[in-house]
């Protein structure tokens, strides 16, 4: 059940369209269903304001498609399947309506377009990152949030970023995506006002030991304001900066 529906239900309550009973019956089963390989939960949406992901990898074209199907059965829309490689991509074509995007192993399913608020900005060292920061990008506007793109802007071409500035400084959070020595955050955390989300990429040669050192280097930062995900996490990025683009201040 999401908000929507909660809201309504208790108007529902409150005009005595639906007794008590009957909707207390309603919120009693709308916890969550045992698919037997899967308890999806029902109740994220209201608690947390979205509702539950899917993580691909490691489940079956029969299983995503399963739990897809028992989200869309309570009205969930824009529901994201994460780390969904190819293949399975193809094994669940046709079963549930969703759009899908290759490069960064993510499909929203149930898919609707929504009005885009506040401002996330995704930037990224080099076009190597790209498959990180689309995962980032599209979890954020699936969630809601508009989204500028700054690609290919890292500190090797400190330019290139300056002159993207503008764009930035109008964004409320930003996810900074580096591999080599992941230095881009840093320098993003010191130009810019707003929260610096940092995530180190597998990008690199050798000693770069899968991302290790771009992620020791983001944890090291100097600038102010910037906090780290996992490595190749775009998702965790995406879903937080969408928290920090739509909270409101104090009394709001």
């Amino acid at each position: 059940m999401n908000n929507q529906q909660l809201l309504e239900l208790l108007e529902a309550v409150r005009t005595g369209a639906i007794p008590p009973q009957e909707a207390a019956s309603i919120l009693g089963h709308s916890g969550y269903e045992d698919l037997g390989y899967a308890k999806v939960d029902h109740h994220r949406a209201a608690r947390q304001g979205a509702a539950e992901v899917i993580f691909g990898q490691g489940k079956s074209p029969e299983q995503i498609v399963g739990i897809v199907n028992s989200l869309i059965g309570r009205g969930v829309e824009n529901i994201i399947i994460t780390r969904l490689p190819e293949e399975k991509e193809e094994a669940i074509r046709g079963k549930i309506p969703y759009r899908y995007d290759a490069a960064a192993r993510l499909a929203v399913a149930n898919p609707v377009e929504r009005t885009l608020t506040g401002a996330v900005a995704v930037v990224s060292a080099g076009t190597s990152d790209l498959a990180v920061c689309e995962e980032a990008a599209l979890t954020a506007e699936a969630l809601g949030s508009k989204v500028f793109r700054v690609y290919d802007a890292g500190v090797a071409g400190l330019h290139r970023l300056l002159g993207s500035l503008e764009t930035l400084e109008k964004a409320r959070c930003i996810v900074a995506v580096a591999g080599m020595e992941g230095a881009l955050p840093s320098v993003v955390g010191g130009l810019v006002g707003c929260p610096v989300i940092a995530v180190p990429t597998s990008v690199g040669y050798g000693a770069n030991l899968g991302g290790l050192a771009a992620l020791l280097a983001m944890l090291n930062s100097c600038a102010s304001g910037v906090s780290v995900v996992n490595i190749d996490n775009g998702f965790g990025a995406g879903f937080l900066a969408h928290r920090i683009n739509q909270m409101k201040g104090i009394g709001q």
